[in-house]
């Protein structure tokens, strides 16, 4: 009986047990960054939910934007910066620089890095 509590004890003090055993990986490398940032937003672009919030808010917009993302040391985007487009609807791009800034990305960097990212994003 007491093996039993014991390992009892263990599985559910493991499945209570903070994220700290997956962290975050510490990204050093510039191209690392940008490909990880690309590849996050991409899947952020992709994904049911932001497809359904874009499609309720905005059905009608379509087209290209190119935005710089600016990344600090924890993972947040820290700014958004719309180079160009030929999208012209203000509401639809304070919307998607507000739904970017609240991300948090799945790495981290090193103290006191900050990096840009030029992301081209396509709405159909």
């Amino acid at each position: 009986m007491k093996n039993v509590t014991l390992i009892l004890f263990v599985l559910l003090s493991l499945a209570f047990t903070p994220r700290a055993m997956a962290q975050r990986p510490v990204l050093t490398d510039e191209e690392a960054v940008n490909e990880m940032v690309t590849q996050e937003v991409d899947e952020m672009f992709h994904s049911e939910e932001f497809l359904k919030k874009k499609n309720k808010k905005f059905p009608a917009v379509k087209g290209y934007m190119v935005i710089d993302i600016g990344v600090v040391q924890n993972g947040k985007v820290s700014t958004f910066f719309k180079v160009d487009s030929d999208i012209r609807d203000i509401d639809f791009i304070n919307w998607m620089s507000s739904y970017i800034l609240e991300h948090k990305f799945r790495f981290k960097l090193q103290k006191q890095q900050r990096y840009k990212i030029r992301y081209n994003a396509a709405f159909e």
